[in-house]
């Protein structure tokens, strides 16, 4: 007769681990509103695109700043966020987060240029930036090792919650309200996730935290503004060989390469380079950006199609990204059940394969394309999206230490940030050179002036258009050809890269997962206070 095995006792405190479930529900409550505000935005682009008082008249390159300006301030802070909320509690830094968050998207509602939008959205960027991690990082310290999968897949499918939530309020609002009704609705969900996050959600940090890195956190965001304000700036000219434009990238680039230098050397990193040495970890990183990089960049040109080309209304936009919603909704949750069965590698490499598809399929679409199949299209990829973010992203969780966990989320979403900007910015610059390549033999009768003015984008053109009244009638079919020719060449550019994710996660994420013995985490628990 044997004796049994003495039960290894919970490393999370028996009344955090009654109510983790409620604890998840506000994290995801507090991430709906950072994802919800650029699902929202996706959906506002075309009406804050027009001149006021309709909108502010932004141009192309205003409303790719407005989505980078938070983008980019997010992923710059994200390494200092994470490291100060394992520093001085997750907590303290996800209320802080929320209360700027919401300054910014009440102030965001009131700009009356694209210049001061741009400016409250890097304020917003700056509380999104101390949420985000802190979400992931509170989840790894509340459930234990063996439901961490399950957590995941459900915070995962929150992003989904909030791709279709983001859209269709977005229409409603805008179809009863200024286009700034979709920066303040924010402020009411801010509230309820502060409120219920006071009283649920427990303290954690990391009992031996590292000092922060103001030297990094300043070279990371000054190169990715240089790096991607050179690249918008080149897609704006339809010239990258520009003098300014190169100058802008090359400095970005220096930047960003003296950052990882002085990270390298520093014995306080923002981010420790040393967890790269992991190819695992690594190649998770890499293809969260990949996939970010051709999702964000065909996306932004998606709304353009749906409302401008096919003449969809707001909300009818955001109806028609429900199926995308939904697929992600359906299956983040139940993505472990085939990485359980078949694992990480294949799992993820034929979701790949599916989103490189699905990218390319925008290529076949025309003016006349009968709807159902662009439905088709966003079922599909919302399908690939949650069988990679879900198993990469409980990859990148468990490769560092429970303690380490801010770290590790800051790691992950800084990438997909990241990724998610250049994806605007590179592949915007193709569509928008591309655009303008193609309807530039349109515009020669049109005075000097308004030549440059109309072709920027296809709602410039169209813009330009309705001004000439009768005699504008002309450009509009130009302008959709030029459009779909643009965005044909753009999707196939944005499949390539995501092509390229699909040999990344072939060649080194793992296979079938382990089995991983109890006492095989950290001897060091993360501090968990009730």
């Amino acid at each position: 007769m044997t004796t049994p095995a003495v039960p290894t006792a919970p490393r999370i405190p028996e009344a955090v681990h009654r109510r983790r479930w409620a604890i998840l529900g506000v994290l995801m409550l507090s991430l709906l509103i950072v994802v919800l505000d650029n699902s929202i935005l996706n959906v506002a682009i075309k009406t804050i695109s027009t001149p006021a008082p309709t909108g502010l008249g932004a141009t192309q390159s205003e409303l790719e700043w407005a989505i980078n300006a938070y983008t980019l301030v997010f992923a710059g802070l994200l390494f200092s966020a994470g490291l100060l909320g394992d520093r001085i509690g997750r907590k303290k830094v996800l209320l802080g987060g929320l209360a700027v968050f919401g300054i910014g998207s009440a102030l965001a509602a009131e700009s009356g240029t694209p210049a001061q939008l741009i400016a409250f959205r890097a304020l917003m960027a700056l509380g999104a930036a101390f949420v985000m991690p802190a979400t992931l990082a509170v989840l790894m310290n509340v459930f234990e090792r063996e439901e961490q999968p399950k957590a995941i897949g459900i915070w995962a499918g929150g992003v989904g919650l909030a791709i279709a939530i983001g859209p269709i309020t977005g229409g409603l609002l805008l179809a009863h309200f200024w286009w700034g009704s979709v920066f303040l609705i924010n402020v009411p969900i801010v509230l309820l996730a502060f409120g219920l996050m006071m009283w649920l959600v427990p303290e954690s940090r990391d009992p031996n935290p590292g000092r922060l890195d103001p030297v990094g956190v300043a070279l990371s965001v000054v190169g990715l503004v240089l790096l991607v304000y050179g690249i918008i700036k080149g897609g704006e000219l339809a010239d990258f060989t520009d003098p300014t434009v190169l100058v802008t990238i090359g400095a970005g680039l220096a930047v960003l390469a003296a950052f990882v230098v002085f990270e390298k050397r520093s014995d306080h990193p923002s981010v420790d380079v040393g967890y790269f040495r992991n190819k695992v970890f690594s190649a998770a990183i890499c293809v969260i950006a990949l996939v970010f990089f051709a999702l964000m960049g065909v996306t932004f040109f998606s709304v353009f199609y749906t409302q401008s080309v096919r003449g969809y209304s707001p909300l009818q936009t955001g109806l028609l990204l429900l199926p995308l919603a939904a697929a992600q909704l359906i299956f983040a949750p139940r993505a472990r059940l085939v990485v359980d069965r078949i694992g990480v590698r294949a799992t993820t490499t034929a979701a790949m394969l599916l989103l490189t598809a699905t990218l390319a399929a925008f290529a076949l679409l025309e003016a006349d394309t009968p709807i159902w199949l662009l439905e088709v299209v966003f079922f599909c990829m919302g399908a690939g999206m949650a069988h990679i973010m879900t198993p990469t992203s409980v990859v990148i969780m468990q490769a560092l230490p429970r303690e380490k966990a801010g770290s590790a989320s800051a790691l992950s979403n800084t990438f997909r940030q990241v990724g998610g900007a250049l994806g605007i910015a590179v592949l915007g610059s193709v569509l928008s050179t591309s655009y303008r390549d193609g309807i530039s033999g349109s515009l020669g009768t049109l005075p000097e002036g308004l030549r440059h003015t109309a072709g920027e984008s296809i709602e410039a053109t169209l813009g330009v258009a309705a001004s000439l009244g009768d005699r504008g009638k002309a450009l509009v079919g130009p302008a959709n050809d030029a459009f779909l020719h643009a965005m044909h060449v753009t999707a196939l550019c944005g499949a390539g890269v995501a092509l390229v994710g699909a040999a990344v996660v072939a060649a080194f994420l793992p296979g079938r997962p382990k089995p991983v013995p109890a006492d095989a985490e950290e001897e060091q628990p993360a501090r968990t206070t009730s």
